[in-house]
């Protein structure tokens, strides 16, 4: 049986994105949803039986009614296919309160004919064209209704309610102890409960299908079943830069499942670090244009850190023009500030501070002005320390 797994596909980031004149869309957002609809393509072309999305649709749980079309755009695709689709609630996609609805609850209000929306704990039987197959649904757990062991509870009850003559998939939304993470980092909760990859690794499951960590790998490599972390579809931020994105494709059999992860045509993003060579004559911005055409920067989010002396100046429009090709291109120069003389008296063990400070003064040179305020400074403050260790050794004395 042909399932595909995706997750994280965060509809509405817009970083590093400008409004597309044709469109009205942030063209970042289009980024998005072309990396999207070469998902809904494959899963077409090539006839899966299932679909599972593992979580946070949208950048955020009350997403735009633009937004809400292109998800449901491309969703319609599925159901019209005849082809069963998961839907589980993330983190990203869970209310705030119990009372309140879910970013993807419509579809389930709806019935949408072939959808089935993951937002509690439960074991689906779904039949399709090759059979039929069981998902256990492990949605985000939010804060307000977690409990202690919350995680490794709810796996088993799921595992002992799977038929064991059926093939069987866990989705998930959640965080598992040892994952690589990248930029989900800046979008996790502080503290967040996270689930033993060996609860995870259950023989009741042929194939665990997981969201919210951004890169693609398995928990359970060599082991059964695969526990895999399908990873998000576009880079997010500098922090994805190296990671290959796509989704995956899992053929799954009772007691045996192979899997591969298929790329996406996720926009570049590109770090060129410049070390400006140091001294006198020396041309700074020639330097900076020669790295940035060593690269090929056309339609990529390029970002640029040149390093160099004080003294050293780059033509910044010069800088710009270079960049013109890319997507989107940001500069930054980071200045090399010589290293101060060092006193050799001030690495002694001086016991005096104002001595050590008299030593610092003559170190920095400053005015006879700002050296008599920072005496002036430093004498006030080891008298009120002075006052403060009185007070407590007097105070420590009453309570004798």
């Amino acid at each position: 049986m042909r399932v595909v797994h995706f997750a994280d596909l965060h509809l509405g980031m817009e970083n590093y994105g400008r409004t597309d004149p044709h469109t009205g869309l942030n063209t970042r957002v289009g980024d998005f949803l072309r990396c999207f609809d070469e998902v809904i393509n494959f899963t077409l072309n090539e006839k899966a039986d299932l679909v599972i999305f593992a979580g946070d649709a949208f950048r955020t749980r009350e997403p735009s009614p633009t937004h809400q079309r292109e998800f449901a755009r491309r969703i319609r695709l599925l159901s019209g296919a005849g082809i069963p689709t998961v839907l589980i609630i993330g983190n990203h996609d869970i209310s705030s309160l119990p009372s309140r609805a879910d970013a993807l609850d419509i579809y389930a209000t709806l019935e949408v004919p072939g959808i089935w929306v993951g937002r509690q704990p439960e074991v689906k039987a779904i039949e399709t064209r090759s059979g039929p197959i069981q998902v256990a649904t492990l949605p985000w757990i939010p804060r307000w209704a977690q409990q202690d062991g919350d995680g490794a509870r709810l796996v088993a009850s799921l595992a002992e309610q799977v038929d064991p003559g059926v093939p069987a998939i866990l989705a998930a939304h959640c965080a598992v102890e040892g994952a690589l993470l990248g930029s989900e980092v800046q979008l996790m909760a502080w503290n967040e409960p996270t689930i033993a990859r060996g609860t995870l690794a259950n023989t009741a499951f042929d194939y665990v299908a997981l969201g919210h960590v951004h890169r693609f790998q398995d928990l359970n490599r060599g082991g059964y079943p695969p526990v895999v972390y399908s990873g998000s579809l576009e880079r997010v931020d500098f922090s994805e830069e190296k990671e290959q994105k796509g989704f995956v494709v899992a053929e799954v059999r009772r007691g045996e499942t192979q899997y591969r992860h298929v790329p996406v045509s996720a926009r570049r993003f590109l770090t060129i670090e410049v070390q400006v060579e140091p001294g006198e004559g020396t041309d700074a911005t020639a330097q900076v244009l020669a790295a940035i055409s060593a690269h090929e920067i056309g339609d990529a989010i390029v970002k640029v850190k040149a390093s160099m002396d004080e003294s050293a100046s780059v033509d910044a429009a010069a800088v710009r023009r270079a960049l013109a090709p890319a997507f989107w291109a940001g500069f930054t120069k980071e200045v090399r500030r010589a290293a101060l003389p060092r006193n050799p008296k001030l690495t002694e063990s001086l016991t005096d501070p104002l001595l050590a400070l008299e030593e610092y003064i003559k170190t920095r040179g400053f005015s006879e002005q700002r050296a008599n305020a920072l005496r002036e400074y430093a004498r006030r403050l080891l008298a009120e320390m002075q006052d403060t260790v009185e007070q407590r050794a007097v105070t420590a004395e009453g309570v004798e």
